[in-house]
């Protein structure tokens, strides 16, 4: 149980004592910002004095003439009615044990028993993935490792668009670069692609099949060159997220989803939640949480993609799913009460939903904004962002503001090796602790944390009892942002104690000891938080 944990129960008993009934989870508990109000401060006499006619001041010392626990040094009355706790410094320092105990387990959620699926990503496998792809694949692969540590039990998925307007157009524009090899003109549409990559592909066609497909009908071979474009491009993006550190458990295809007779009894079921005007079938999604009805059924008896999608959420909830999360782009604010309330015409919950939009990403360099590559004057990809400033700093960078922020991406930051550069700075501390118990080798390291007391190493055991928390916080709130927040902070106590503190003593190796297991265990949480976002720890640097 952690500090925080052990704190609210203690003054939960308290106040039970003084008259007070409360839950638990109802007090709040908070690190005082200066020592000299002690460890822990709660605001709970000011927030309940009221209701029990008594002045906040008169509850918060009925409360601590309650308290008694081995755990508390000392208890205070600050102000108008705060409650300030000193703990007992051997209190504090327990937390070095249990981390160098659990190691990367510290912080770990019980298993909670419920299922989440979370599906991000799912770009079109018609071309490379482009930035808003890649902090969609940082904040989803995140948020799946931070609700793993929470306890969760998690599924990523990755649903292929394979059907539709855009991959026909894919398998034209294909089927066009082929020609082109051939010696006949090119001739592509406006709604075609015109990405020259489509031209690498094209030879390899070439090169399999020779010109057998030249002069047959288009639509007899276009099957064939929309496959093979959808297969070469999702190989690609697969192999750009691979490298990027993001894994699936699941690929859905949407041509499995119209296979079979899954969309038509879909549409009988659907059929009191719907009406036909002007020869389309409409969905009364405005009967729920959306602003109007959306079409399901076009006028010429094609589906909208709003059908498909209605179906396979269908199907991921008949996997047995607690709760769906969908990591999607700013511009699909308009698909979320649609979708839940195509959810609730089966008799789902609509929080059994929950969508992540992330915002847009700008790049800028030496102060400027920088829209196209300078390789192909073309919008910058995943890519060739990755390939020039690495993983560890995309990843980072990419996932260290909430997904509703808009995120200003600077290369030269990104790319400096400075304390100005948050992962560096992170990744600087963790080699800082490795280098110090490569030096303090010979010195036995001391679990217990004897001898740790002083304000500076008090507020680095704050911080280590706090990861639990933070991650359970983290967790609920589908917030890496508040794990790189915890990165920095855990970092800075680091730098600033390396800095300030003769850590390795050789006249004294018994406080070294104890020092020495204080920065093993700040090395422990800050590997392990660097990995719920993706990014390495490297031992030196």
């Amino acid at each position: 149980m952690q500090n925080e944990e052990r704190i609210r129960g203690i003054i939960q008993k308290a106040a039970a004592k003084a008259g007070l009934e409360v839950g638990v989870q109802a007090i709040e508990v908070e690190n005082t910002r200066d020592p000299k109000f002690g460890d822990y401060s709660t605001n709970l006499a000011m927030k309940n004095a009221k209701k029990l006619g008594k002045k906040p001041i008169d509850l918060a010392n009925s409360i601590i003439g309650a308290i008694d626990d081995p755990l508390v040094e000392k208890v205070e009355c600050a102000g108008p009615g705060f409650i300030n706790l000193t703990l007992k410094k051997e209190s504090l320092a327990s937390v070095v044990k249990k981390i160098l105990e659990q190691g990367s387990a510290y912080g770990k959620g019980n298993d909670k028993h419920f299922k989440i699926n979370v599906e991000f990503v799912s770009a079109n496998p018609t071309g490379d993935l482009h930035l808003g792809h890649t902090r969609g694949a940082a904040l989803g692969d995140a948020i799946s490792n931070i609700y793993e540590k929470a306890g969760y039990e998690v599924t990523r998925e990755y649903y292929v668009n394979d059907c539709g307007n855009q991959v026909h157009h894919l398998g034209l524009s294909l089927l066009a670069r082929y020609k082109e090899l051939f010696g006949e003109p090119l001739e592509l549409g406006d709604d075609d692609y015109h990405g020259v990559d489509l031209i690498e592909i094209a030879k390899k066609i070439k090169e399999e099949k020779g010109d057998s497909l030249l002069h047959e009908k288009t639509e007899d071979v276009l099957p064939y060159f929309i496959r093979y474009g959808i297969d070469t491009e999702l190989a690609k993006i697969k192999k750009d997220l691979g490298d990027f550190r993001v894994r699936y458990d699941v690929f859905s295809y949407e041509s499995d989803i119209r296979k079979g007779d899954a969309i038509p009894k879909l549409l009988e079921e659907l059929k009191p939640h719907t009406y036909v005007l002007d020869g389309a079938v409409y969905l009364k999604t405005s009967d729920y949480l959306d602003d109007k009805d959306r079409p399901i059924v076009k006028s010429d008896g094609n589906f909208t993609y709003f059908l498909p999608d209605i179906c396979y959420h269908y199907d991921k909830m008949a996997r047995g799913f607690d709760l769906l999360v969908d990591v999607l782009g700013a511009d699909h604010h308009g698909y979320i009460n649609r979708m839940k309330s195509a959810l609730m015409m089966r008799g789902y919950k609509p929080e059994s939903l929950e969508v992540e939009l992330v915002q847009i990403v700008k790049t800028f360099q030496n102060g400027v904004e920088v829209k196209m590559s300078k390789r192909t004057g073309k919008a910058i990809t995943h890519r060739e962002l990755v390939a020039e400033v690495g993983v560890d700093a995309v990843r980072y960078f990419f996932v260290e503001r909430a997904a509703s922020s808009h995120l200003d991406f600077d290369y030269d930051l990104a790319k400096s090796q400075s304390k100005d550069n948050p992962v560096y700075y992170a990744q600087y501390a963790y080699a800082r602790t490795c280098s110090l118990l490569g030096l303090g080798r010979d010195i036995a390291i001391d679990p217990e944390g004897k001898g740790l007391g002083s304000e500076d190493e008090k507020a680095i055991l704050k911080h280590l009892a706090d990861y639990p928390s933070m991650i359970e916080g983290a967790a609920k709130g589908r917030a890496p942002h508040r794990v790189a927040a915890y990165i920095q902070k855990l970092a800075a106590l680091v730098h600033a104690y390396y800095g300030l503190t003769r850590i390795i003593d050789r006249e004294n190796p018994n406080l070294t000891g104890s020092r020495l297991a204080l920065m093993k265990a700040c090395g422990l949480v800050l590997k392990d938080a660097l990995g719920l976002l993706g990014v390495e720890a490297p031992e030196k640097m």
